[in-house]
């Protein structure tokens, strides 16, 4: 069965919070229409017909994210999901995910995902303290307690979620407290995001550092393992990608081999990009309305941003886990490494032999 997979941003870069570290804000500034407000029928139609212009027996997957994409609205999504029924073929298989602050989410919208099978993200920095303390609304009101009320909605409607935590600088010196959180609340899907300093490489005072990368995460595997032996078992993203690298098996997550894979990052206009990260006007590979997806993988741009060169360390020529690595993530290293220090090495050889022992029962 091919898999083919395809991210949308049906509110483009329009969100009702102001978090302060926001990546996609930052994005949004390089460019020179910085939001193209909500995706219109014409495109969306346009979307589905090209995406589902794929195989017999195919597994596609449309993942919504922002900014904030309820704010598209429902009716948006039920009019998605109604076009896709329409023209999908019988043997293609159709999964939804959603990345969202939780702030809409209310009854009805639950009904929605449950009916429709969504994968929920939903965004919580952990406990209350360092949560409010990015995550606000536009009038600087904390945001913490209408999540958990979101949480209790999706727990009570049976719809599966992720929790994803931005790991700051200010996150990485309390692990043990983040921790704490995720099992006393039970979350047991679980996605940290480092924070990136800006696109010009501008100052940013909450950006994970390599040194904070290897201190939190040192600690919080310690945690995990511990529990992990108990066979109280936590999904950590990190943890589930380089587990099974250590049998042969390739990562979920792209770029940390070190390259790019072509990803279908879909715009409110319709243009489309080969990397969330990247969503930037030199880097428009084509419109669903006017190129097929083939067409798009095949552009000159798409594949000169696949070629790009990115920042390697120093320390990666004699790295004994450079086939683990080869420099990972052209975006994400930047929080990884600099020339003086690894912080994903020193994790890695911090965990590497329980690590590898884990991975014999894969």
């Amino acid at each position: 069965m091919k898999n083919y997979s395809y991210l949308i941003k049906p509110a483009s870069s329009l969100c009702n919070y102001g978090c302060s570290y926001c990546f996609y804000h930052d994005v949004a500034d390089h460019r020179e229409v910085r939001s193209s407000g909500i995706m219109s029928d014409e495109i969306m139609v346009a979307l589905i017909s090209n995406a589902l212009n794929v195989e017999d027996g195919s597994m596609i997957t449309f993942a919504f994210q922002g900014g904030e994409p309820t704010l598209a609205a429902l009716a948006y999504f039920r009019n998605f999901i109604s076009q896709v029924e329409n023209e999908k073929k019988s043997s293609q298989k159709v999964q939804y995910a959603i990345q969202t602050n939780g702030s809409l989410i209310d009854q009805e919208w639950c009904d929605f995902l449950f009916e429709n099978k969504f994968l929920v993200g939903l965004s919580l920095d952990g406990y209350r303290k360092n949560h409010d303390l990015f995550r606000m609304t536009r009038q600087h009101q904390p945001t913490y307690e209408r999540v958990m009320e979101s949480l209790a909605l999706l727990k009570a409607n049976h719809i599966d979620f992720n929790i994803l935590t931005v790991l700051t600088s200010e996150l990485s010196k309390h692990p043990k407290e983040l921790y704490d959180f995720y099992k006393e609340h039970d979350y047991r899907f679980v996605q940290l995001i480092p924070c990136l300093p800006g696109l010009d490489g501008e100052e940013n005072t909450h950006a994970l550092k390599p040194s904070e990368f290897a201190s939190f995460y040192k600690d919080f595997y310690t945690f995990w393992l511990e529990d992990y032996r108990k066979g109280h078992y936590i999904s950590v993203s990190l943890f589930d990608n380089i587990i099974p690298m250590f049998r042969g098996f390739p990562p979920q997550q792209c770029g940390m081999l070190g390259f790019c894979s072509p990803q279908y990052v879909v715009e409110a206009d319709g243009n489309v990009y080969p990397c969330d990260f990247y969503v930037l006007d030199q880097y428009i590979s084509g419109n669903v309305r006017s190129h097929s997806f083939d067409q798009i993988k095949n552009s000159q741009i798409m594949n000169d941003f696949l070629k790009e060169d990115k920042r390697i360390s120093v320390l990666c020529k004699d790295c004994k886990f450079k086939n683990l690595c080869h420099g990972n993530c052209k975006r994400l290293n930047i929080t990884y490494f600099d020339d003086d220090r690894c912080g994903y090495k020193e994790f890695l050889e911090f965990a590497h032999v329980s690590m590898m022992e884990i991975a014999k029962d894969i």
